[in-house]
């Protein structure tokens, strides 16, 4: 049984849920590079995150430096506490924003 599950929303967005810890970042984020490659403005919705350590933040760093190196835009909404936490203690909470540059980021889609 998988600990996460990574799912494509459409129009760029994706949500995680279960772990984003030590055992699952390195295939989330071998997961995540086919999947954004496709995509300009990437929204990771994180509210169903169980479970997370410093490997989680490591991720959201490494999605944020892709991005900026290939000119994206990627944001986090519903950021586990327990990232922030460890953001706030290692002095790298600003970097968790670095990856929005535009304004409106995702619009939603109309029907």
């Amino acid at each position: 049984m998988s600990k996460y599950k990574f799912e494509d929303r459409g129009n760029g967005r994706f949500a995680l849920s279960g772990e984003m810890t030590f055992q699952t970042a390195g295939l989330i984020l071998d997961e995540s590079e086919s999947l954004f490659d496709e995509h300009t403005r990437i929204e990771v919705d994180l509210f169903d995150v169980t479970d997370t350590d410093s490997a989680g933040l490591a991720l959201l760093l490494e999605w944020i430096t892709w991005a900026n190196h290939t000119v994206r835009e990627i944001r986090f909404i519903g950021t586990p506490e327990k990232i922030d936490a460890i953001a706030t203690t290692t002095e790298v909470a600003d970097l968790l924003k670095r990856g929005e540059r535009w304004a409106g980021f995702i619009e939603a889609p109309t029907e």
